[in-house]
C-alpha cells in the first residue's frame, strides 16, 4: 500500500488493533476504528475513531463504506463465559463487517483468526494450514472464531478479497492481555505437565507488519483471496521457558512448583463446575481449556506466509522481550 489509502480497522483500540493503526499511519494512510470505547492514543494518531458496537449492523456497513481496506481484527476474547457473548460477538460481527464489505465494495478484508480453531485437545507440532478444524470445541472462543473464519474464507471464494491470519499468543509492549497476566498471578503460577511442550509466539509489531504485508499482497495475487495464513516468530520454544523469560522482563523470579497435567484438567474441571452452579462472576483460575493449552505443543508450519505473503519476522524474540522489559520498566516501547 504505497499510496495513500483510506482504512479501517474494527478495534483499533485494542493490543493488535492499535499496532496494525501505527504502522498503517506511518506510511501515510488514512484510517478509522470502529470501537465500543474511544481512545486518547487513536486521537494523537489523528485517527477518526467510531464508536459502535459490532452488533450494530448499520454502524458497521457505514464504517465500511468507501474504505479500500478494512482489517478485521475485533473479537471476544478469553477462555470463560457464556456462548451466546462470544457468537454474538464473534460470528454476528464478523457477519455484519462481511455484509458492510459486500454493499461498501471493499476492494479487501483482512480478518484477525486465532490457531485456536483447529485445537482438537492433543499436541499441534509444526502443523501447516491444512489440518483440519475439529468436531467439538473446549471453550466458546475457539468454537465461534472458527465459525467466522469459515465465513471469511468462503466470502473470499465467492464475492469478497479476504485473508485470514493465525497469530499466536500475541505479546510486546502495550500489552492488555497475556503479559499482564502473566506477572500479575507470578507468584501463584505452577508448571502444568512435564514444561518441554513446544509453543509458537509473536511479537506485536511482526503480527501488525503481517497483516499489512497480507493487505499488499491481496492487491498484487487477488488468487490469493480465501487464504489462511498462520504466523508466528517461526521460533518455538518450551512454554514454560516463555513465561520465565516475560517473568523476567517484568522483574519477578521464575517458576520453581509444577502440577501434572491430570490434576490442573481436574481443578479446572471442578472451578468450572462451581462457577456455573452459583453463577459466579469473573473466570476461574483454571479451566480444562486452559490446562490443555498449557500441557500441550502449539507450534506451526509458517512457510505459506513467508512464500506467499513475503512475511519474515523481523523483531526476534531477544529483542522483543528487550523491549518488554524496557516498556514494563519506563512506560516506553523500547525501541
Amino acid at each position: 500500500m504505497t499510496t495513500s489509502k483510506d482504512i479501517l480497522v474494527t478495534g483499533g483500540g485494542g493490543f493488535l488493533g492499535f499496532a496494525i493503526v501505527r504502522l498503517l499511519k506511518e506510511r501515510g494512510h488514512r484510517v478509522a476504528s470502529l470501537s465500543r470505547n474511544r481512545y486518547h492514543a487513536l486521537d494523537e494518531l489523528g485517527v477518526h475513531q467510531i464508536q459502535a458496537d459490532l452488533s450494530d449492523a448499520e454502524a458497521v456497513k457505514n464504517a465500511c463504506a468507501g474504505k479500500d481496506v478494512v482489517f478485521h481484527v475485533a473479537a471476544k476474547a478469553g477462555v470463560w463465559g457464556a456462548y451466546d457473548a462470544y457468537y454474538r460477538a464473534n460470528v454476528l460481527g464478523t457477519r455484519h463487517v462481511l455484509d458492510g464489505c459486500r454493499d461498501g465494495k471493499v476492494p479487501r478484508l483482512i480478518y484477525t483468526s486465532s490457531p485456536s480453531v483447529i485445537f482438537d485437545g492433543g499436541n499441534m507440532d509444526g502443523v501447516d494450514e491444512t489440518a483440519p478444524y475439529p468436531d467439538s470445541y473446549h471453550a466458546p472462543y475457539p468454537a465461534t472464531k472458527a465459525l467466522a473464519e469459515q465465513e471469511i474464507l468462503s466470502a473470499g471464494k465467492q464475492d469478497l478479497h479476504t485473508i485470514a491470519l493465525r497469530p499466536h499468543l500475541i505479546w510486546g509492549p502495550r500489552d492488555n492481555h497475556l503479559v499482564p497476566r502473566i506477572i500479575a498471578r507470578a507468584k501463584k503460577l505452577k508448571r502444568i505437565g512435564r514444561g518441554g511442550n513446544l509453543v509458537d509466539t509473536i511479537y506485536i509489531d511482526n503480527a501488525a507488519e503481517a497483516h499489512v504485508l497480507a493487505a499488499d499482497r491481496l492487491k498484487e495475487v487477488p488468487e490469493l483471496s480465501g487464504r489462511v495464513f498462520f504466523i508466528s516468530q517461526d521460533d518455538p520454544m518450551p512454554v514454560w521457558e516463555m513465561v520465565d523469560r516475560i517473568l523476567e522482563a517484568g522483574g519477578k523470579p521464575p517458576i520453581r512448583r509444577s502440577v501434572p497435567y491430570p490434576a490442573a484438567w481436574a481443578v479446572g474441571f471442578i472451578l468450572e463446575t462451581i462457577y456455573r452452579l452459583f453463577r459466579l462472576k469473573g473466570e476461574p483460575q483454571m479451566t480444562r481449556f486452559v490446562a490443555r493449552e498449557l500441557a500441550t505443543s502449539h507450534w506451526f508450519d509458517i512457510s505459506a506466509a513467508k512464500r506467499d505473503l513475503g512475511y519474515e519476522p523481523k523483531i526476534s524474540t531477544e529483542e522483543g522481550l528487550r523491549r518488554l522489559a524496557a516498556w514494563l520498566s519506563g512506560g516506553n516501547d523500547g525501541v
